[in-house]
């Protein structure tokens, strides 16, 4: 029975001209040879399996050949080319670094130097894994490797160039070999397929080229392992079945559910994807890969980056031309599945957290469609293939299902923290009515304005307890109602939330007021002061600030207000950490219309953090509690109630 030959070593190059991926080394290699400019100390770095060893022993044959042919490649028929394809050359040495790195074995090389060859003109040495040398034994290498005898060459292979001394590196020429193309490798396989007699599709050799990622010894090794599974008929899911790889047609079956919104398809998939063993990071990972290849297919210019050919290439342009598959989606998608794909290892539940970004991609996807009849204003602006989406959150806008907003009515506009966008058609007569919003946004005395909208009749002065009455104006561009089909849609995304003030979203803020818009609240009527006259209001009226704060049971901001400065018509709050100041910008809206009704006068406030210096540190029970007490003077309260000693 005939021996069997890994494809590795049966179809191994043995000329520079079959050497795949690296023409930019054995090109150099070659014009050195023939034109005698040979160093006596070369190092190849490069990843693993890309043809490091082999170029180094294609090169220490050429330039020993003994009639080298026109294009200085070694004949293969001398007495040094056949001594060394039987591996008696005593002209070319190789020299494993692994398990030969000590100083003793260092040692015992530089002894062997001294000695000329036999056959051929160089006495080639050939250290691979060079970095596994110890720093003795670089050292004890150092002088030979300065300066060898003129017949000796030395040709160092790594793949961790880091490693190496800088004293090595700068006595050779570097050569840094490429990872292999995927396009290259699968020229290379068919080669193979075509001498071994084996039939095969594009889909299977370019999962074996991916999974090799750049390596052609590693895509040798599995193209002898599925022809081992699949006999002389090669298929892209006989294939990934062998490798235990999600193929193509999983990630391509992937993205069409999430653009049809399919969640619980995808979902269905994702969980078939996870019971046959593989990670759910895996399937996110290649997931976001399959979306930057279909974004960069979209456009010519870096349609050359999409490293596949043939059919799957097909599938990737057919894929990309879809209806959805725009910019936008893709990079919405990207963002999210990154994001993912950085928290998957941090996530207390990893299924879950993968589930929810598959659920937001069907977002983007499906509910995407229903963006011209759901969201924001403004129909027909804006729109085409290359529109994206604004990013929120990292994550990009989806539409949100339509919401009802508690006492307000689904026409009504939504407010803002400026004066709205003036109307087409003037207002007959200018009615004055309150400020919009409790903003400090006008100036003092300019409550009165012009009417915005046109209204049939002058619109009346809110009374103390207002209620929410239908508008007849025409709606406002902000406005999140849409009219389709005969009845009014209600959608809130996102980006349709009027941004008025951090207090409009936080958690203690009155949110049905700060959403009904003008009249929503009484509002004491603004006086003109001088800077000077708010600052003393400001000051007579703060105590009552902090007590009626006090009553509404929020002790923490009531005693963080405490430190405040009066600059005119703003109050610095002054806090020692960023929770206390998340905490008064949360509720900043709601000081800010107290002192309104307090004071009469329009009262910005402003938070700043200070840095609270600490002489000393308490190390005594009564030092401890005397710093407790300078952050928080409720602690003697405290110790009083429960009758604490110290």
């Amino acid at each position: 029975m005939e021996s069997f030959v890994v494809s590795a070593r049966k179809y191994r190059p043995a000329t520079f001209r079959s050497v795949v991926g690296q023409s930019h080394i054995t090109e150099t290699l070659r014009n050195a040879i023939a034109r005698g400019q040979l160093a006596h100390a070369y190092l190849f770095t490069g990843p693993r399996g890309v043809g490091k060893t082999t170029c180094a022993r294609i090169f220490a044959k050429a330039i020993n050949c003994l009639t080298p042919t026109a294009e200085h490649e070694a004949c293969g028929e001398c007495e040094s080319c056949r001594a060394f394809a039987e591996g008696r050359s005593f002209s070319i040495h190789e020299l494993d670094a692994a398990s030969n790195n000590s100083v003793e074995d260092i040692r015992a090389l530089t002894e062997k130097v001294r000695i000329p060859p036999q056959v051929g003109r160089y006495s080639v040495y050939i250290i691979d894994e060079v970095h596994m040398l110890s720093a003795n034994a670089f050292n004890a290498f150092l002088k030979t490797l300065e300066e060898p005898p003129h017949y000796a060459v030395f040709i160092l292979a790594t793949t961790e160039k880091h490693k190496i001394l800088p004293t090595i590196l700068s006595r050779c020429q570097c050569y840094d070999f490429n990872r292999i193309r995927v396009e290259d490798t699968v020229r290379y396989l068919q080669y193979i397929a075509g001498q071994e007699g084996i039939t095969y599709d594009d889909e299977a050799l370019h999962v074996i080229a991916q999974r090799a990622d750049g390596g052609m010894r590693d895509a040798l090794s599995m193209f002898d392992r599925v022809v081992s599974f699949c006999g002389t008929e090669l298929t892209g899911d006989k294939v990934a079945e062998s490798l235990n790889v999600l193929d193509y047609n999983t990630y391509f079956a992937a993205t069409d559910l999430a653009l049809g919104g399919d969640y619980a398809g995808l979902l269905t998939l994702f969980d078939g994807i996870l019971r046959r063993g593989f990670e759910g990071q895996l399937f996110i990972a290649g997931l976001n890969g399959h979306m930057r290849d279909l974004l960069v297919c979209k456009n010519p210019q870096t349609a050359p980056l999409l490293e596949v050919t043939g059919q799957v290439a097909e599938r990737y342009r057919a894929q990309a031309g879809q209806e959805g598959c725009d910019a936008g989606f893709l990079f919405n998608a990207i963002n999210l599945l990154t994001q993912t794909d950085t928290g998957y290892r941090q996530a207390t539940n990893r299924r879950l957290h993968a589930e929810l970004a598959l659920i937001k991609l069907c977002g983007l996807g499906g509910l995407k469609k229903k963006d011209d009849t759901v969201g924001d204003g403004g129909a027909g602006e804006g729109e085409g293939e290359g529109d994206a989406l604004p990013l929120v959150a990292g994550v990009g806008r989806y539409p949100m299902p339509a919401i009802g907003l508690a006492g307000t009515p689904v026409s009504a506009p939504a407010p803002a923290p400026a004066p709205a966008a003036p109307a087409q058609t003037p207002a007959p007569e200018p009615t004055p009515v309150p400020a919009q919003t409790p903003v400090p946004a006008p100036v003092a005395g300019a409550a009165p304005t012009p009417a915005q909208t046109p209204a049939p009749e002058p619109i009346p002065a809110p009374a103390q307890n207002p209620t929410p009455t239908p508008a007849p104006a025409p709606v406002a561009k902000t406005s999140a109602v849409r009219t389709t089909g005969g009845r009014s849609i209600t959608g809130v995304s996102i980006t349709d939330l009027p941004v008025v003030e951090p207090a409009a979203t936080g958690a203690k803020t009155e949110q049905p007021q700060a959403l009904k818009g003008a009249g929503a609240a009484v509002e004491a009527p603004v006086r003109e002061m001088t800077p000077q006259e708010v600052e003393r209001a400001v000051g007579e009226k703060y105590e009552a600030l902090i007590r009626l704060w006090q009553e509404r049971q929020r002790p923490r901001l009531a005693t963080a207000l405490t430190a405040r400065t009066i600059r005119g018509a703003e109050v610095v709050v002054t806090v020692a950490n960023e929770v206390l100041a998340d905490e008064i910008n949360q509720a900043k809206w709601e000081i800010e219309r107290d002192l309104r009704q307090l004071t009469g006068a329009v009262v910005g406030v402003t938070v700043e953090i200070s840095e609270v210096q600490q002489d000393y540190k308490p190390v005594s029970t009564e030092d401890k509690l005397q710093y407790l007490v300078d952050l928080n003077p409720n602690i003697l309260k405290l110790r009083d109630e429960l009758d604490l000693t110290v």
